[in-house]
């Protein structure tokens, strides 16, 4: 048989999640469904590509060892969105120098990034596109490796 477009697999991709959450009885809006769970994954991962860039080189690279400042943990941070609160998870680094674009320090509400989120993955853009998207409109340099 013929291959797909890629296309046609991304949309059966997404069907697919929308019919497992609705099997499992998991919600598509309000607290704790679909949306919230897509907008916070995707804004985490865009989230740890900033961070990567920032840094040089990759989560749990040997390139990152003694080279000074480094990955530090997370810190919880609870943004308002169209879709209500999500609370992700920002990554910090050793010395204070890292500052996020997606989700800046002391930002506390996020307008229209779920709403071009849901509009991408509509589409069929895979994460790494729905990231190079994001940075692009906010400014932000992502590592295509997350």
């Amino acid at each position: 048989s013929e291959p797909q477009p890629v296309k046609a697999v991304e949309d059966r991709l997404i069907d697919e999640l929308v019919s497992r959450a609705q099997a499992e009885g998991l919600q598509l809006t309000g607290e704790g469904g679909l949306l919230q769970q897509l907008t916070k994954r995707l804004l985490e991962s865009a989230l740890e590509g900033e961070i990567t860039d920032h840094l040089g080189y990759d989560k749990h690279d040997p390139a990152g060892k003694n080279g000074g400042n480094s990955r530090n943990g997370t810190r919880a941070k609870t943004v308002l969105t169209g879709v209500g609160p999500v609370e992700i998870s920002v990554p910090r680094d050793r010395d204070g120098s890292f500052e996020p674009k997606i989700v800046q320090k002391r930002q506390k509400r996020l307008t229209g990034v779920d709403e071009m989120v849901i509009s991408l993955c509509a589409k069929g853009l895979t994460t790494g596109e729905v990231q190079a998207h994001l940075a692009e409109v906010y400014g932000a340099e992502v590592s295509r490796q997350t």
